[in-house]
This record gives C-alpha cells, structure tokens and sequence, in this order.
C-alpha cells in the first residue's frame, strides 16, 4: 500500500476512536429541562464531545481517499464526493450545538434571566440550519451505502470490511432520536466499521486495480505490476 493510502487508512481508524468518543463522553442529562440543559450544554465534556464528531467527520471523509485510489472507478469517487458533502453540511450545524450552545449556557449559569430553552431551540430548529443539517446526514447516509457496495464489488477488500462503516452513517440520523446507550452503542458501531475498512486498506495490496462500472454488472479488473 502507498504511503498516502496509510495514511488515509490511519485517518479512517482516527475518526473510529473520535465517533466512540462522541457520545461516551457527551453529558447526558435531561435536557428538556432548564438544569439538565445547562448542566449538559455548559459543560467541558459538551465542547469536548461535539468537537470529537467534527474531527471525525472531516477525518472520515479524508479516509475515504484510500479506498479511492484503492479501488479506481465512479463508484469509488461518487462515495467520496458525496461524504466530503454531507461532512461539509453538517458541520455548521455540530459548531452551533458546540459553541453556541456552550455559551448560551455559561451566560445563564453565570446569572442570566432569558428563557433559556427557547433560546437553544432557536439555535437547533432554526430552518435553514436543521435543513442543512438533515440533508447532510442524508448525503453521508448515501455516501457510507456507496462506500459499503464500493468495498462488496471491489474483490480487493474483505465484503464485510464496509458493512458496518456504511451502516454507521445510515443510521447516524436515526440514531438521534434514540435514548443515550443506543446512541453510546451507535458510536460503538461506527468506530468498528471505521477501524475495520481502516486496518483492510492498511492490509490491501495495490498491485491491482479495478475499474466499477457506475450501474450495476460485471467488474472488469485490470492487473497492474506491484510498485517496486
């Protein structure tokens, strides 16, 4: 494997540890509450673990780069394409959950005498924000399933190496409307699909590469000589 395909394999099981960290370590308090908000949204931990899913996906959507060079042809790039997409939609919408949240939260434990609920709905359910947000987790749904079938049809990769990394983003809007331990247990999932095609890639040789058609058929596999 090419230098660069290490460490596109090394930024997939980066963001595996990062996507386990996030809900592991988010404060899980009631937060239809005004103390369980602010206990949640006010703390180190909440900065911390909104910051750990950024990281990830952008790591994520780095790390899908190897299975691209790995495995040459429309399918390949159209999961990149579509992962670096919906990373890129969603994560203005993780920096106001981190940040604006935060200091929405410090500000009212510090004294402050606004109806702070409303104000963190404002924040989370404001339309061109939540759109935004939906629609990206739907793009890096789309980009994981894309991911998976790219890895099943590639025959350089074990097939169940992308099952889980692609069945992580699916179920990475669904899972927010899960209590706490099938969002924990979600994290789970994703870090193991994420370290599992990373340590697959790592294990790949690339003395073959092949071409996908971009419909389904027959793959045609084009053997090239190892690097020397």
């Amino acid at each position: 494997m090419t230098r660069s395909n290490r460490l596109g394999a090394l930024a997939l099981a980066a963001a595996g540890v990062l996507f386990l960290l996030y809900p592991a370590v988010r404060p899980w308090h009631d937060e239809s509450t005004v103390d369980g908000a602010v206990a949640s949204m006010g703390s180190g931990a909440w900065v911390a673990s909104h910051a750990f899913a950024m990281v990830g996906f952008v790591l994520a959507a780095l790390g899908l780069l190897a299975l691209r060079d790995l495995v040459r042809g429309p399918l390949a790039t159209a999961a990149v394409v579509t992962t670096w997409i919906g990373a890129g939609l969603v994560l203005p919408y993780y920096g106001a959950e981190d940040f604006g949240l935060h200091a929405i939260a410090r500000q009212y434990s510090d004294g402050g005498s606004f109806d702070f609920l409303a104000a963190v709905d404002a924040v989370r359910y404001q339309p061109v924000a939540v759109t935004m947000f939906g629609v990206g987790l739907l793009v890096l749904a789309l980009g994981g399933v894309l991911a998976a079938v790219t890895v099943w049809r590639s025959g350089l990769l074990p097939r169940s190496s992308g099952l889980a990394f692609g069945l992580g983003l699916l179920l990475f809007l669904p899972q927010f409307f899960t209590p706490p331990p099938v969002r924990v247990a979600h994290g789970v999932l994703l870090a193991v699909g994420c370290v599992w095609l990373a340590v697959a890639l790592w294990r790949a040789h690339p003395r073959a590469a092949l071409d996908l058609p971009a419909s389904p058929g027959p793959t045609r596999a084009t053997v090239q000589p190892a690097a020397s």
